[in-house]
């Protein structure tokens, strides 16, 4: 694609207002495609449609994977990305999992650089505001086999885009149907966990809440994440959060806030948390605080837990350790602290890039 016409869509192109998350796509998108057990070198095109055959493992058998990242616009206008050697690490135990070969990260990494570099002047840079990245590995065979693929598509699209669930958040305990199973694909980011929390998702909805508290499976007893974010609980001035079992999605967020609260003393402990032990908590003022975490929300602060029975289980406190550690993380993220972690790279050139994802290999 030529350096011309893409100059041409972007010079046309305007933000809009109100941005919301995940609503407005950006005009340019990176493809690669494989091929004879090799990548092409990939490049920056037009946003356009996918010409996917309805036969496809990506739409058959739902062989795909995904990643949610975001690029951040510092005050003097450097756009910077936050841990993407985690998400890339994350993206290629995904599509492993998934039997698919992963972009090499050279792909990745120029991806990442030529769109979020060819947008930068349409980055947002409001509070909470970022270009929120969608790396994505599609299954192309057209084939009615139960088998992998042996074509592929690696496509980054990108939404520039607000804060999302920036409002206290009521959650309903889900006690019927699993998110992820031992063994299955709970721990790696693939659609189908996704496609399996919709209906839980949309009776809590129903219900007057906004997501479902997952359990595990076997025993419905120990709380897991939320559809798409991890958990964490204040109990007795401490931070709380499931072990990873391998049935919950290891969060860069979730990891980040760990460290985060190490550093400021806080004392943290990833365990097995019975659902029914916290809501003893919750009621006792043992626990006083919830939140959710994840890439698109960040933090959300949980206010209130629905049980089936009707029963609401309501927080001493909302949106304190969480506003706190929110602030902290978007300080880091937009440049306005020190980043001692050194979590934030910038785009500019993608050798920094490179050096961080040969460094997780």
């Amino acid at each position: 694609m030529s350096t011309k016409r893409l100059d041409e869509i972007l010079k046309s192109y305007q933000l809009p207002e109100p941005l919301g998350f995940g609503q407005e796509l950006a005009p340019i998108m990176y493809r690669a495609d494989y091929k004879d057990d090799t990548w092409d070198s990939g490049e920056l095109i037009p946003f356009t449609s996918l010409a996917i055959n309805p036969a496809a493992t990506c739409v058959q058998f739902g062989q795909q994977c995904f990643e949610g990242m975001k690029a951040y616009k510092t005050r003097e206008g450097t756009i910077q990305l936050f841990r993407p050697e985690e998400n890339y690490a994350r993206f290629r135990r995904s599509a492993e999992r998934l039997q698919m070969p992963a972009p090499t990260s050279e792909i990745f990494a120029n991806a990442l650089s030529s769109l979020t570099q060819a947008f930068s002047k349409f980055v947002p840079n409001g509070e909470g505001q970022s270009l929120y990245l969608r790396p994505t590995l599609l299954g192309m065979d057209h084939t009615f086999a139960v088998k992998s693929s042996e074509t592929y598509c690696f496509i980054l699209i990108a939404s520039p885009s607000d804060a999302y669930y920036s409002a206290p958040i009521k959650v309903m305990i889900e006690r019927n149907h699993a998110r992820a199973v031992e063994g299955g694909t709970g721990a790696v980011k693939v659609g189908g966990n996704y496609a399996a929390s919709m209906q839980a998702t949309s009776k809590s909805i129903n219900a007057g809440y906004d997501q479902p508290l997952w359990l595990d499976a076997k025993q419905q007893k120990y709380i897991e994440e939320l559809s798409g974010m991890n958990f964490m609980a204040i109990i007795n001035g401490e931070l709380h959060t499931p072990a990873l079992t391998g049935t919950i999605l290891p969060g860069v967020t979730r990891s980040s806030i760990l460290k985060i609260a190490a550093d400021q003393g806080i004392k943290t402990c990833e365990r097995a948390m019975a659902i029914d032990e916290l809501l003893a908590d919750i009621k006792s003022g043992t626990c006083t605080e919830l939140f959710a975490c994840g890439t698109a929300a960040i933090i959300s602060p949980i206010e209130l837990i629905g049980d089936k029975d009707g029963s609401n289980y309501e927080l001493t406190d909302v949106d304190v350790f969480a506003k706190k550690f929110r602030t902290h993380l978007l300080n880091i993220q937009q440049g306005s602290v020190i980043d001692q972690n050194n979590w934030m790279v910038s785009t500019a050139s993608n050798v920094e890039l490179l050096d961080r994802f040969e460094s997780k290999r």
